[in-house]
């Protein structure tokens, strides 16, 4: 075994790599950007080296191994994973890569040599057209098709089309994509089988020629390409099925003289179970957890031991799987807007701890989500001795997790996890998007939250210890009824006017809903009910209407953060005098484009003088992995257009302004 790892990535991934490696006793050395200088992953690793350029910085990265000392490299998923010109440049430097050699990393990272390969070798493959060697606008597929960048993966640039009408602008955009992404344009096209479910095969394999798998992981809950939920095993394969898609997944790493651990990605056809292969990702997966979770086994560590030099531990028929695992993905990006990214600092954190719980995390109070990197913040993991206990198991573990600060998919995914169809195991890559109505919650902040967060402020101006007791703000006035306090607060639907009597550590009435008098002074007429609050820790009790709530509660300057159940809400006082409308947001009818996300303007599609019909794309935003269209509000001409493409924005930043005819 290594004495010493460098560790070629960051966040969650850096660090369940550093927990292998303090277990087995090996040194671990982090690398990581300006940007993630105060990083957990850079604070628990043993060695922290910054690289100026950032992770994708190869040389530095060698430079950085050499000078702690590191005899091997592990690369985790993302950046440097699947860059063959790294494996090669990790061998000159006598280095160890803790992956496939390059060239196993080179025939599956193309996929159109993947697919020419497995099939040669015995594996189904689904039909198809490929650059260069095919005129994608004339090769006779068939509708729907699926374009994909050939030096891809994750879903980043793969785009469905539905018609022939549809195919030329969605060439432009996946080649744009592919070339930003991964330096390469070339495209392929295949067949899109409808109603498809995501089913890959977990290998390994030693450089003694024993190859094996691990079972299946069921990948079909996703969301543009992107996975979200993944279980192991699949509620749809049977054990004939299981071990002959094994089997195939075998021959494909054969076929390019595989080492280390795989996935082999399949399409299956949900009604038949007929599989085609779809490619192979030569590293370590994400939702690799189920896996181990269901095996008992550490793939980390048999990375290590195989890029060692060690054979594997165990043969095919020493593979046991064992219960149920479902893994979750925790985003910062906010379903009510889209599943746009979102960003900011971490004020208060909850995560699970439960023993069937496992949670793979780079979260931190105080640490910063921006829009560098990829938004994926943390993975929830449950285990069940079935699938259904494994799903109740996860629910209860997103329910107990709380990140306040930053807007995450938490209560989506707490939706996702207890839908019926998921429930039942009718899934297929389709069924979020058909479903997304149900999923997302609504974006009406409950009444009980702004009572909480009127209670708190309320609170608050109480002094601790009046020395006079005239002094007490409970509202109370000699000769006429007690005074409501009028609070006004801000969320994301809008204003809305709470009223407070009393004091809630001893007991208060509040009004709701939230009317207020013409003045402001007074809260309207409206339900009215007795409300308590106390303090417990960090978080806040509160009784209302007989009923008693538990909130996770944090500050960040006038904005009130509260969290219960997986959610979280932001509220702002709003002062008399204020917009009524949340800052940023645009009315019915205005012209005024601005940005959903921080990002990057990767191009822009009109100028000023233009004269753009409503929904037309104007600007298109860039920002974690992910293109955003922005389009024009109203038909007008555009007036203004003041950010070109390579400018940094904040979200709601003005991106254009359409003036709408008739206007002056």
């Amino acid at each position: 075994m290594f004495h010493t790892v460098l560790i070629a990535n960051r966040g969650e991934i850096a660090l369940r790599i550093i927990r292998t490696l303090r277990r087995l006793g090996v040194r671990s050395v982090a690398v990581c950007s300006d940007a993630d200088a105060g990083a957990r992953h850079a604070r628990e690793a043993d060695v922290a080296v910054r690289l100026a350029g950032g992770y994708l910085d190869i040389e530095a990265v060698i430079e950085a191994a050499a000078a702690t000392g590191a005899q091997a490299v592990h690369p985790g998923y993302g950046f440097l994973a699947e860059n063959t010109a790294f494996a090669r440049r990790c061998a000159e430097a006598g280095l160890v890569f803790v992956g496939p050699p390059p060239e196993a990393i080179e025939a599956m990272g193309d996929k159109i040599r993947a697919k020419a390969t497995v099939a040669a070798a015995g594996v189904p493959v689904v039909p198809g057209a490929a650059e260069p060697d095919d005129d994608l606008l004339t090769a006779d597929i068939g509708f729907p098709a699926l374009i994909k960048p050939s030096a891809g993966g994750g879903g980043k640039g793969m785009v469905l089309v539905r018609s022939a009408a549809e195919l030329p602008d969605a060439l432009e955009s996946a080649r744009r994509t592919a070339a930003a992404a991964f330096g390469d344009a070339t495209l392929l096209v295949e067949r899109f089988v409808e109603n498809p479910r995501h089913i890959e095969i977990q290998v390994l394999a030693d450089a003694h020629g024993n190859v094996i798998h691990l079972g299946e992981r069921e990948c079909s809950l996703q969301r543009r390409h992107q996975k979200i939920i993944e279980e192991a095993p699949s509620p749809l394969l049977d054990a004939g099925t299981r071990a002959r898609m094994g089997a195939a997944a075998v021959e494909a790493a054969r076929s390019v003289g595989y080492v280390g651990a795989g996935t082999v990605e399949f399409i299956v056809q949900g009604s038949t179970a007929d599989y085609y292969f779809m490619e192979m990702n030569t590293r370590l997966q994400v939702e690799h957890p189920v896996t181990e979770m269901v095996t008992g086994l550490d793939l980390v560590e048999l990375q290590l031991r195989v890029a060692a030099g060690e054979p594997l531990p165990l043969a095919q028929d020493e593979v046991r799987l064992r219960g149920h695992s479902v893994e979750a993905r925790v985003y910062a990006e906010d379903p009510a807007r889209g599943f746009l990214p979102t960003g900011g600092r971490i004020l208060a954190l909850q995560e699970p701890a439960a023993p069937e719980v496992r949670v793979d995390s780079s979260l931190a109070v105080g640490g910063t989500v921006g829009s560098d990197y990829d938004p994926m913040l943390s993975k929830v993991i449950a285990w069940g001795p079935d699938r259904a206990s494994a799903l109740r198991t996860l629910d209860d573990a997103l329910a107990a997790t709380t990140v306040l600060g930053v807007t995450t998919n938490i209560a989506f995914l707490r939706a996702l996890v207890t839908h019926p169809e998921v429930v039942a195991g009718d899934l297929d890559t389709g069924l979020v998007e058909r479903r997304l109505d149900e999923l997302v919650p609504g974006a009406s902040t409950p009444e009980d939250v702004l009572a909480a967060a009127a209670l708190l402020l309320q609170h608050e101006r109480a002094p601790a210890a009046p020395a006079d007791p005239w002094d007490v703000p409970d509202g109370w006035r000699p000769g006429s009824p007690a005074a409501w306090t009028a609070w006004r607060l801000e969320s994301r639907d809008g204003v809305a006017g709470i009223g407070v009597r009393g004091l809630p550590a001893s007991g208060a009435e509040v009004l709701l809903p939230a009317g207020e008098s013409a003045d402001g002074t007074e809260p309207g007429a409206g339900r009215t009910v007795r409300a308590r609050l106390e303090e417990d820790g960090s978080a806040l009790l509160v009784t209302l209407d007989g009923v008693r709530r538990r909130y996770a509660v944090a500050r960040d300057g006038d904005a009130v953060w509260l969290g219960r159940d997986g959610k979280a809400w932001a509220l702002t006082r709003h002062h008399l005098g204020d917009p009524g409308d949340r800052a940023g947001a645009a009315g019915a009818g205005d012209g005024v484009v601005r940005s959903p996300m921080p990002g990057t303007v990767l191009v822009v599609k009109a100028a000023a003088g233009d004269r753009v019909e409503e929904g037309q794309p104007l600007v298109i935003v860039e920002a974690m992995k992910m293109e955003h269209t922005v389009t024009a509000l109203v038909a007008g001409v555009v007036a203004e257009l003041p950010v070109r493409a390579g400018q940094a924005v904040d979200m709601d930043a003005v991106l254009a302004v359409v003036r709408r005819d008739g206007e002056a």
